[in-house]
């Protein structure tokens, strides 16, 4: 049996260009402008969700009166569906790759 050796020089060491560095993270430009334009949509729905209440009329509560503001078709259709759109381009943007 031969016995392996390893035989280095000091020419072996240091000859080497460094590679550059490559950019391991994760998210590109696109990603970041997707998650912003889901924050945003997100944040409408709330605000358009916004509103007095059923007791509330000419900002001051009145137990005796019943306001139907709270059943518009803006708080209760366009609002919640522009936080879902929202919260699916966050996913969107979070799983698209550079």
């Amino acid at each position: 049996m031969s016995k392996k050796t390893n035989k280095f020089s000091a020419t072996d060491f240091g000859s080497e260009t460094e590679a550059p560095k490559e950019n391991n993270f994760y998210f590109g430009k696109d990603n970041f402008r997707w998650m912003l334009i889901g924050i945003a949509c997100i944040v409408a729905g709330f605000l358009l969700m916004m509103g007095p209440d059923a007791n509330t009329v000419d900002g001051k509560f009145n137990p005796e009166v019943w306001n139907d503001d709270i059943f518009s078709i803006r708080r209760i259709r366009i609002a919640p569906l522009l936080i879902v759109i929202g919260f699916g381009i966050e996913v969107y943007a979070i799983l698209k790759r550079k």
